[in-house]
């Protein structure tokens, strides 16, 4: 698998009627990619298949929020999440996730599906990319990678309390 060259500032963008898919197995490792997914990432499928789905991570994205996510979809929940990937000639692109679980005929999690679609600008401009830079700054601060983390995790989680929301509420009431 080829390694994204350095960010290039250029956002990529996709049509509205269009839908990003992907499935994962249980380590995050792409089993299935749509051909929309292939093209605004600059991907193939056969160099796809079995990929750490976090080959397209946008160093701009809080590992916070995917903290969440992991929490949630391994909990069997779904979660909706506002994204920045990474296309492998450096653009970038945003799109609003859609992640579940999917589960065995016996009902245990056995892979994650992605819907993305084309986000709300207003959102990511106003609300999104604002928080992202305070969460991503507050990971990068001293204390360890770990301690980081942690200290992002608790901001997101106290702005929601003194907003009386919980994840879900926050999200959907952009």
């Amino acid at each position: 698998m080829r390694t994204p060259p350095n960010l290039t500032g250029h956002e990529r963008t996709f049509d509205p009627g269009d839908l990003i898919v992907t499935k994962t197995d249980l380590k995050g490792r792409i089993t299935y990619a749509n051909r929309v997914f292939l093209n605004i990432s600059q991907l193939d499928l056969n160099g796809t298949l079995e990929q750490p789905h976090s080959l397209i991570r946008h160093p701009g994205m809080p590992r916070t929020v995917f903290k969440l996510l992991w929490e949630r979809i391994e909990a069997g929940k779904e979660i909706f999440a506002y994204v920045v990937n990474r296309a492998m000639n450096g653009d970038h692109y945003w799109v609003f996730a859609h992640v579940t679980p999917s589960f065995s005929e016996s009902g245990q999690v056995n892979g994650y599906h992605s819907n993305r679609r084309v986000p709300d600008r207003r959102i990511i401009n106003e609300t999104i990319r604002p928080l992202y830079d305070e969460l991503c700054a507050i990971e990068q601060r001293g204390g360890g990678r770990k301690d980081g983390l942690q200290g992002a995790y608790d901001t997101l989680h106290e702005k929601l309390k003194n907003r009386g929301l919980d994840y879900d509420r926050f999200i959907f009431s952009l």
